[in-house]
């Protein structure tokens, strides 16, 4: 794919509107009346669309009108009900993780802030679930704690000074494009003195370090509030089911270790400091399901945290249903998910990404939030063994900034689904076609509509006695709003 400028991925106006006011794939049934007194058709507002394929990125297309429907819905038809209501949406967003921001750092601040516009402001790509990490990750420039050494279980030698360089910076400007950015913050390890090796690599945390821990979090949390970048929601630990082999920071947590952590040890700190801060607990893979309703019907868990984090590496996010059944009233959020950077596909699978976001949203969870938001052509900076992209690509010598297929199916929801929007029902048998539906705050609708197969589909959006009709042509992603 021909690298794009800046001006590729905003709205298409002007003159540039009237070539790409009518994509070929994406058309709307001959306009009729509504001549019956019984139709709502004709009250009905046009249906704008916006289309990503092979020849357009997130182009506007020509507005599908209602029509009043006829018979029973056809197979390729995706019935509406806005009065079926599922989860509030929190939205979508990227990690900060060390390298990110080392990344984003490479920029001169001009472009930075370019850039960020373009992220994060509510009329551009309006990300504003972001993850940030708590010590290095796999990908960071070096492996660090926030209290390197010997034992320290007063913690005297704590300190943030790591994030100050360009961490910190790079969280403020965001929140300066993005006001409202939600913030959640994940360990990889704790300090090493903290576990069983000794070292940031792999490890389990002990018990006897539980107290000190619950401590750091708050030294930490304290911290960056102090720095004028309040984190909403923390995560016990990313991944908590796996020390990737010693080759990473990373850190195992047994089942009932997190639990009685969490209801033991961090939710009393963090009760007795009045912080406002969430707890989500599990930041790991849907097959930890039975893990996740374990850890609930701990007495006294769901007193600090009434939240899972998913990753979905492993199993399907129905399984995430499983969890919801078991306890209704807990929040989900998807909190980790990124491209590899060598797939030929890298810059093109907006498709699969939308397919992977609809079935996400499907099931329970009320935000996306990706890996890594930037690295470089190389997946770098990088500790961890893995091929990672990043949402953006910043060319480490030309810094020029080229996007991920990720990036393009992103656009198709955050750009549209604004925080405070329901998802509502749909339902269809059309094959190959995903779809989600959503009704913003304002009470206009969305419907997310991808079809990961290479031949062009026709279909019908079917709402109460109305419906418009439309042609998905192969490996895109439509938005519509009315």
């Amino acid at each position: 794919m021909a690298k794009r400028s800046r001006r590729d991925f905003l709205k298409v106006s002007g003159a540039a509107a009237s070539v790409l006011a009518a994509p070929a794939g994406l058309r709307s049934a001959t306009a009729q009346s509504a001549t019956s007194s019984g139709s709502s058709a004709a009250s009905l507002a046009p249906i704008s669309a916006w289309l990503t394929d092979d020849t357009h990125l997130l182009a506007k297309a020509s507005s599908l009108q209602w029509q009043p429907a006829t018979g029973v819905p056809s197979q390729n038809a995706i019935v509406l009900d806005p009065e079926k209501k599922f989860q509030p949406i929190l939205g979508f967003g990227a990690a900060f993780t060390d390298a990110a921001c080392f990344t984003f750092n490479r920029l001169d601040a001009a472009a930075r802030e370019q850039l960020f516009h373009q992220l994060f402001n509510s009329g551009e790509m309006n990300l504003g679930v972001c993850r940030t990490c708590i010590g290095a990750s796999d990908y960071s420039t070096e492996v660090y704690s926030f209290d390197e050494g010997a034992p320290d279980p007063d913690l005297r030698r704590f300190s943030i000074d790591h994030d100050r360089a360009y961490i910190l910076p790079k969280l403020r400007e965001a929140r300066q494009a993005n006001p409202d950015l939600f913030l959640f913050s994940s360990p990889w390890s704790p300090p090493g003195w903290m576990k069983s090796n000794n070292s940031m690599l792999g490890g389990n945390i002990q018990r006897r370090s539980f107290a000190p821990y619950a401590h750091y979090f708050l030294k930490f949390l304290q911290g960056y509030e102090a720095e004028h970048v309040p984190i909403d929601a923390v995560t016990i630990q990313n991944e908590v089911d796996t020390d990737q082999d010693g080759r990473m920071p990373a850190c195992t947590w047994p089942e009932e270790y997190e639990a009685d952590f969490v209801r033991q040890q961090l939710g009393p700190v963090f009760q007795q400091n009045a912080l406002k801060t969430k707890i989500w607990i599990i930041d790991h893979n849907y097959n930890l399901w039975g893990r996740a309703i374990a850890e609930l019907e701990t007495p006294g868990v769901t007193q600090y945290t009434n939240a899972i984090a998913w990753h979905g590496y492993v199993g399907k996010p129905e399984w995430i249903d499983r969890v919801h059944d078991a306890f209704p009233n807990v929040e989900m959020y998807w909190t980790e998910g990124g491209p590899d950077y060598t797939d030929p596909n890298y810059s093109k699978d907006w498709a699969k990404w939308s397919a992977t976001f609809a079935d996400i949203l499907r099931h329970w969870c009320r935000s996306i939030t990706a890996w890594n938001f930037a690295l470089d052509e190389t997946g770098h900076p990088n500790i961890g063994p893995f091929p990672c992209g990043g949402l953006v690509t910043i060319n480490s010598k030309t810094r020029a900034i080229s996007y991920s297929g990720q990036y393009h199916a992103f656009a198709h929801y955050s750009r549209f689904v604004r925080r405070g929007a329901q998802r509502i029902d749909s339902q269809s048998q059309a094959a190959g076609v995903a779809h989600v539906a959503f009704q913003n705050p304002d009470g206009k609708h969305v419907l997310v509509l991808t079809n990961s197969g290479g031949a062009a589909v026709e279909c019908q959006v079917r709402m109460g006695a109305n419906q418009a009709s439309i042609g998905l042509t192969g490996n895109s992603v439509s938005t519509l709003m009315w």
